[in-house]
């Protein structure tokens, strides 16, 4: 369990830098940010989660069984589609709400079958995946719910933001 914590806070850490990396290199290219209020809520939501769960699994060590194996799997999806999500969006990736003044519209089929490929695709199964590895049921039933209030206020943000800036959205 402490190698698959590690793996999954190492990873998440390393995304925010190229997340970090890819938002300075937009501002400094005159990128505007929308919901900045809303994604620092996301970012410390998200962290809580992780401690949450990760001290729940700490007082109440798992043992590794078919819950863990379906959070193993969850979570395992969670990284192969945000390096999907990454790899197609590139210098557009970030955890931030940003529009470039060259943004244009990435039209590959994954974001047109699923609106928000971020959120439904990695997000929520990472969460999930981390609780249920853990068996952190507390925070998974606790935790999730709360978190979804400034997801979804996030997907209603960025739905505006694309729809105002391209009209083919």
């Amino acid at each position: 369990m402490i190698t698959f914590v590690a793996f999954a806070f190492l990873f998440r850490i390393a995304t925010v830098i190229l997340s970090i990396r890819n938002q300075r290199t937009m501002k400094n290219a005159g990128a505007v940010e929308f919901g900045v209020r809303n994604s620092n809520i996301l970012a410390l939501a998200h962290v809580l989660f992780f401690l949450s769960a990760t001290v729940e699994a700490a007082l109440h060590p798992p043992l590794f069984d078919t819950i863990s194996i379906i959070g193993l799997v969850l979570y395992g999806i969670s990284v192969i589609s945000i390096l999907l999500v990454i790899r197609l969006l590139g210098r557009l990736w970030t955890v931030r709400l940003l529009i470039a003044p060259d943004h244009s519209l990435v039209r590959h089929p994954l974001f047109r079958i699923v609106r928000h490929p971020n959120y439904y695709l990695n997000i929520l199964p990472e969460l999930a995946g981390f609780a249920l590895v853990l068996h952190a049921y507390r925070t998974l039933l606790i935790g999730l719910p709360l978190y979804l209030i400034p997801l979804v206020t996030r997907m209603h943000q960025e739905e505006t933001v694309m729809r105002k800036n391209f009209a083919d959205y």
